[in-house]
């Protein structure tokens, strides 16, 4: 299925901030990739043992869990649904140091320090 195809809408697996909505669409526009699902999930891998997948996506698989929030369209896989069931994605500049898009995850039992990566309780 393409990003042109309908997509069948379900509860959103992952809430995503109003800010990042706005991060994202703006790094959508800047990089050509309008149109396109963001792609949610998790991957082996990081300091913790899981890694947070966020990327654009053309296509999807009929396994997918599809759901629309705002005016984005978001995709993520049943393995990592399961990771990221409930959890929030937001953006947020702390500092220099600090910021950009966190995950705020109720299934991690610890993440690393730079929090692009957890251990799943």
């Amino acid at each position: 299925m393409t990003a042109a195809e309908e997509i069948t809408a379900t509860e959103p697996i992952v809430t995503i901030t109003e800010a990042a909505i706005k991060q994202i669409k703006r790094q959508m526009t800047r990089t050509g990739n309008e149109g396109k699902f963001l792609r949610l999930g998790v991957k082996g891998g990081g300091c913790s043992g899981l890694s947070y997948v966020v990327a654009f996506d053309d296509e999807t698989d009929e396994t997918d869990r599809t759901w629309e929030q705002g005016d984005l369209r978001v995709i993520i896989d049943p393995k990592s649904a399961r990771f990221l069931q409930g959890s929030t994605l937001d953006y947020s500049i702390k500092n220099l140091m600090e910021g950009g898009f966190v995950f705020d995850n109720p299934n991690a039992a610890r993440s690393c320090g730079c929090g692009t990566s957890f251990t799943a309780k």
